[in-house]
């Protein structure tokens, strides 16, 4: 029940944070939640991988790395659906700073559970 909601609420952040970021647009909360998804899938299998071979790289910029692969895996999903745009590289940035931002104020309201 946890990761549902868990699903959900990425969503939500996804469909706040293109409303919010100008230059991405998701065509309504059903595709903001298929968006997160695959951004979470993306970055658990490519991103993951990028994240192995950039390590001593990620670890001298102390993660900035690590934000840019995020940022790939949001543009990758962008490629990949019709209705989840965004207009480049920078938007796309802001709109992985404002999910972040929307999750932490999520788990920060719903408090965290051992």
């Amino acid at each position: 029940m946890r990761f549902i909601i868990e699903i959900l609420l990425t969503g939500l952040a996804f469909f706040i944070g293109a409303k919010l970021v100008p230059g991405v647009s998701i065509d309504g909360y059903g595709n903001a939640i298929i968006a997160s998804i695959l951004i979470a899938l993306a970055n658990a299998t490519i991103g993951f991988i990028l994240r192995l071979l950039t390590f001593p790289i990620n670890f001298l910029t102390l993660g900035l790395v690590s934000f840019i692969i995020t940022v790939l895996m949001i543009l990758l999903v962008d490629k990949m659906m019709t209705s989840f745009n965004t207009s480049g590289f920078i938007a796309a940035a802001f709109l992985a700073i404002v999910v972040a931002l929307i999750k932490a104020i999520f788990s920060a309201v719903g408090g965290e559970k051992d």
